[in-house]
């Protein structure tokens, strides 16, 4: 490939500091990619460049259908494209939109006043829009600039998408052209986008171009095409369509794939949170029923030292009496033995009496003396229960109060 003359091959130090510029800007004027994305979108134009000198990025405003427009990069230059043994340089704008890397940046092919788009292009709108299968298969993080700017000169190499426009033809007073092929429709044959001709070389037979379908004079001789190359070049681009087709069927399945294991995936997520809950809960009470069962045995242990105790002591049950088989340990828990023993008793007078009422065996008036005085009597004691009981938790507090020096030493 020739590069465009009198054009300076690019400072790859220049280009370091304007893409490390624009990416780093922030505010209003700050270019509309992610953060996330912005160290590999400087990493693949760096690549691109040095792969591709032709290439020049650059910033500029691009306007979407729906009229937005929004400052973006932008490679601009030519790509080689390799035809019947010549190199010629195609003309293109590489967008990389809001999204890029993640979706393929948008291409078009920049015909100059000499170029036209041939008509139809199995890969170029009447617009200059480039759609060939590596844009829609683009895949991220593995597709980059390098393999799509590949892709395109293999691409226009089996079909060339620009032809140079007709000369008018010189004047009669004028000298003939030794080489009557410069006449003719040529893929992208201009002064500054072309090979450059060796000022030795012999003028070379006319190439079998496709005529340009915009103006011009016709040829004086049509020329057709070798049976073999049409045939080879359909083949091709029937294997190209075969592949892409079977490549977005698998696509399509291997997503399906993985939204399926997306949501098994979830689905197990789920299910091990709740069994870690439900092993959490076990361990719990685990441990709450070997603390049961600690002050079980300890319990058990003290009825068996109890029952040792007392099975040699012979108790004759006939003389046994009920009020003596408890003894107090001090003054007041004998009183608050008999002000619930007395509490618990008149419950009982109550009861009886209700049920006498209702058989009709105590007259009314005497039920109601009855109840009143009980329940007067009752109410005596559960008062001295609940002083007696205040009295013992003072006393309980003094006693742990004087036996805590002796813990502590």
């Amino acid at each position: 490939m020739v590069p465009p003359a009198g054009t300076p091959p690019p400072n790859p130090q220049q280009i370091q500091q304007f893409l490390s510029s624009v990416l780093s800007q922030r505010g209003p004027s700050a270019l509309p990619y992610a953060e996330d994305t912005k160290w590999l979108i400087r990493q693949h134009l760096l690549t691109l460049i040095s792969t591709f000198p032709s290439l020049d990025p650059k910033t500029a405003t691009f306007t979407h259908n729906d009229g937005r427009s929004v400052n973006l990069l932008q490679a601009d230059g030519t790509v080689p494209m390799p035809f019947q043994g010549v190199t010629y340089n195609i003309p293109v704008i590489i967008w990389l939109m809001e999204s890029y890397p993640r979706h393929p940046p948008c291409v078009y092919v920049n015909p100059t006043r000499d170029m036209i788009i041939k008509r139809p292009h199995p890969h170029v709108t009447p617009s200059g829009l480039v759609s060939i299968p590596y844009l829609q298969n683009w895949i991220y993080p593995s597709s980059n600039l390098v393999d799509l700017v590949r892709e395109l000169s293999a691409c226009f190499s089996r079909e060339p998408p620009l032809y140079s426009q007709r000369r008018p033809s010189p004047s009669p007073n004028s000298s003939p052209n030794p080489n009557p092929s410069h006449n003719q429709s040529n893929p992208a044959v201009m002064s500054n986008y072309g090979p450059s001709p060796s000022p030795q070389a012999r003028p070379q037979p006319a190439r079998p171009f496709p005529p340009s379908p915009y103006g011009g004079r016709p040829q004086p001789q049509p020329q057709t095409e070798d049976q073999t190359e049409v045939f080879k070049r359909n083949a091709v681009n029937k294997l190209v369509e075969m592949v892409h087709a079977d490549i977005t069927g698998m696509r399509k399945a291997r997503e399906v794939e993985v939204e399926g294991l997306f949501s098994t995936q979830a689905l197990l997520r789920r299910r091990e949170e709740e069994i870690d809950r439900g092993l959490k809960e076990l361990q719990d009470e685990r441990e709450g029923l070997e603390q049961q069962l600690q002050i079980v045995l300890m319990n058990s242990d003290i009825l068996e030292a109890w029952v040792r105790e007392n099975q040699s002591k012979n108790i004759d049950l006939k003389d046994l009496n009920v009020d003596n088989a408890f003894e107090c340990v001090d003054v007041l828990s004998k009183q608050m033995l008999d002000c619930t023993s007395a509490d618990l008793a008149i419950e009982d007078v109550v009861y009886a009496l209700d049920k006498a009422l209702q058989e009709g065996a105590v007259p009314f008036d005497s039920y109601l003396r009855n109840v009143r005085l009980l329940s007067r009597e009752q109410f005596f004691h559960r008062a001295t229960a609940a002083k007696v009981r205040a009295a013992q938790m003072q006393a309980q507090v003094a006693s742990m109060a004087s036996r805590s020096p002796h813990y502590a030493t």
